[in-house]
């Protein structure tokens, strides 16, 4: 047989033998024919871009005050987006604001994970009086009101940001911990679990090499849905005097500023007001997508002009 012969054939062969995709790439191929989980990856993108930019995008200080400028609307003496009842630029303050609320977000959600994915892999993998005693701390967690205790616990040591993402940490792992506990539960039964244990891996190799592996898909899903509602949560304590204190700045201590000039300038709520909006609704499309790639019942978009091929090659009819 000739040389090309054989080399076309193990061409072919090598072809035949391409390795599959892994369920990464299957995961960013669904979730980039997503166009809400895009527009939101983008969105989300621009806000992190630009709060890491704050310094170089504009030439004030988000605590700069100039009381012979307050009040400003939009456009006048260089201020894009007006200024404040202090005089200190809105802009510049929306740009530090992403700062910390986008730092806040992640690592209360990062935090979070940390946190319930541990407790609810031990409590899944070891079963027995440790996963009860687990479960009812969670139940005690579940049953305290959230908002009061994240009150309390800011009223007593401070509004400090490290106190306020160690509460609101402390105040959101247990779905998580749920979550991984039922697919540990599942995924201990499994045969390679018992093929580990044959050969000698310890029950902490198991868990954190194999299983965290496994249930890391549906981690992921909450956990950018968890940056929303720490943005959210961080908002709200703001909004209430329990947030951010001046001189930094934060999306909700702005809104809570403006609630006093509302029917001066309403635009001063409404620039911060719209932040969250966005990032959240970003988060929440990051998440949904997400969720619809993992889903194995989740089909790729096809278009128009694909379809049509499809019929006219396989229909019988050719309609």
């Amino acid at each position: 047989m000739p040389a090309d012969a054989l080399s076309s054939i193990e061409t072919k062969k090598t072809a035949d033998l391409k390795k599959p995709p892994g369920p990464w790439a299957i995961l960013w191929n669904k979730f980039s024919h997503n166009p809400y989980a895009m527009s939101g990856l983008a969105v989300l993108l621009f806000f992190i871009v630009i709060a890491a930019l704050a310094p170089f995008l504009t030439k004030y200080k988000p605590e700069a005050i100039d009381l012979m400028f307050a009040n400003l609307k939009p456009g006048v003496d260089g201020h894009l987006l007006g200024t404040d009842e202090l005089g200190r630029d809105i802009l510049t303050r929306l740009l530090y604001s992403a700062r910390i609320s986008l730092m806040i977000g992640f690592s209360v959600a990062f935090a979070s994970v940390a946190i319930g994915s541990i407790i609810g892999a031990i409590s899944g993998y070891f079963g027995g009086w440790v996963d009860t005693v687990f479960m009812r701390i969670v139940d005690v967690m579940n049953s305290v009101p959230t908002l009061f205790l994240n009150i309390l616990v800011l009223a007593i040591f401070g509004s400090r940001m490290e106190y306020m993402i160690m509460i609101l940490a402390l105040t959101s792992w247990m779905s998580i911990a749920r979550l991984v506990r039922g697919n540990f539960l599942q995924l201990r039964e499994m045969q390679y679990v018992e093929a580990a244990k044959a050969i000698g891996v310890s029950s902490w190799g198991i868990i954190f090499r194999h299983l965290l592996r496994n249930a890391s898909f549906p981690i992921i899903v909450n956990a950018t849905l968890m940056v929303g509602g720490a943005i959210l949560s961080e908002s709200a304590l703001s909004y209430l005097g329990l947030g951010i204190q001046a001189p930094a700045t934060s999306w909700g201590l702005m809104l809570s500023n403006a609630q006093e000039f509302m029917l001066i300038d309403p635009l001063q709520a409404v620039y911060p007001g719209l932040c969250i909006l966005l990032v959240v609704l970003a988060v929440n499309f990051i998440g949904d997508g997400i969720r619809d790639g993992l889903d194995p019942r989740q089909q790729l978009t096809k278009s128009r002009r694909r379809l049509d091929k499809w019929r006219k090659n396989y229909s019988k009819s050719g309609n």
